[in-house]
């Protein structure tokens, strides 16, 4: 029930706070913390990440201004931009890292029934890698080239409501490939990847899991054709065939068949090959998974755009030390899947997008978070049905 709480109280009381302590005692954050608590380090970052705030001096100087409320945020702790950067760089990342990870268990299930545009009963995954580019003299844990940094952010997206299911933070040295090795693959379920992703011996390791995989196929791919099926090429399909590997390595990383798919792209005009394990799905169909890579191209996109992590610029980050900036991602991890649980919860067909700009501007409003998201869609909320302008008669 709303009882005059601002924007920030009300949306953080959407979050498992017994969880959260249990997170912290794992990892013994507050051990020994007697004025800035984990909670308190959290919801400042969150606050940060929420109204875009450009630095801990800006975070410092913003929260101060409201101390008064901070109280009803459920600040604790003396608010100051060096205890904020020692925690940052002390307080374990594992501790947001679990948290984020039953934030994503909160929202698995909302999403269960969302479509996608492809009729499809199976869980559908896309994996990739996003690269945060850094400055290799502030952060020099982060080396990538010889005169630069880089962080490179693994992630395995649910295509029911783009919902991240597994991330993994690296050096932007790791190769991508060896990250496949960490995921948990659920049987019957679908794994799109890139080419990047093109090691049979651990395609053929989900196989053997009984998952199916989606991918393209090199131009260089040595195979053989050993039975064709007829497609419809007014769909842009041109080949749906089975064939085995011809190459030495290759049939030894991958004995058995695959299933080689032919598709024409008039919109960008280009010829794709997919390669897949599954033989039942329509061909088209898995020209469409593939196609549905571009939802974690968006996820990545908004993340960089609409939270406080962006590529190319070492100012979006509160610290330089790899506790730091792990424990910056995993805070804005947890923002964005509790952005996506609150747009379930309230019902509303408002993107994630406008609903992060409705509440960058409103965190300090006693509205409740309904009405407050209501208004984007034009109409009168449920319950506010006053006039917006004083009458001259009654």
């Amino acid at each position: 029930m709303y009882t005059e709480q601002i924007v920030f109280a009300q949306l953080m009381e959407l979050l498992p706070l017994h969880k959260f302590h249990e997170c912290i005692d794992r990892y013994g954050g507050d051990y020994k913390v007697q004025k800035f608590s984990c909670l308190d380090q959290f919801l400042c970052m969150s606050f940060a990440q929420l109204t875009y705030r450009e630095s801990l001096r800006d975070i410092e100087s913003c929260l101060r201004a409201m101390t008064p409320r901070l109280y009803h945020m459920g600040i604790r702790g003396r608010i100051s931009r060096s205890t904020l950067a020692y925690a940052n760089e002390t307080r374990d990342w594992r501790i947001y890292a679990d948290f984020a990870q039953i934030l994503i268990g909160m929202a698995r299930p909302l999403y269960l029934n969302d479509d996608f545009s492809i009729q499809l009963e199976q869980a559908a995954y896309v994996f990739d890698s996003t690269t945060i580019d850094l400055c290799l003299s502030l952060f020099p844990w982060a080396r990538f080239r010889k005169t630069k940094g880089a962080i490179k952010l693994h992630t395995l997206l649910n295509l029911r409501g783009s919902i991240p299911e597994f991330i993994h933070i690296t050096t932007g040295i790791v190769p991508d490939v060896k990250i496949l090795d960490l995921l948990i693959v659920e049987p019957g379920s679908f794994y799109v990847v890139d080419r990047g992703y093109l090691d049979f011996k651990r395609l053929y390791a989900i196989h053997q899991d009984g998952a199916f995989f989606v991918t393209r196929a090199k131009s260089n791919l040595a195979a053989k054709r050993r039975y064709s099926q007829p497609v419809d090429k007014s769909t842009g399909l041109r080949a749906d065939q089975r064939i085995i590997f011809a190459g030495i390595r290759s049939v030894k990383d991958y004995p058995e068949s695959l299933r080689r798919i032919s598709y024409y792209d008039s919109v960008t005009d280009k010829h794709l090959v997919f390669l897949t394990n599954n033989f039942i799905l329509p061909a088209l169909t898995i020209a469409s998974l593939y196609k549905a890579r571009w939802r974690i191209e968006l996820f990545f996109r908004w993340i960089k755009q609409h939270l406080r992590i962006k590529a190319k610029s070492f100012r979006a980050f509160y610290g330089t030390s790899e506790n730091a900036v792990k424990t910056q991602i995993w805070i804005a991890v947890c923002v964005y899947v509790l952005i996506a649980i609150l747009k379930k919860q309230l019902n509303t067909n408002q993107s994630l997008y406008t609903i992060l700009q409705v509440l960058s501007i409103s965190q300090f409003q006693k509205e409740p978070l309904y009405d407050l998201l209501s208004q984007q869609s034009g109409g009168l909320s449920k319950n506010n049905t006053a006039p917006k302008q004083l009458t001259l008669f009654n």
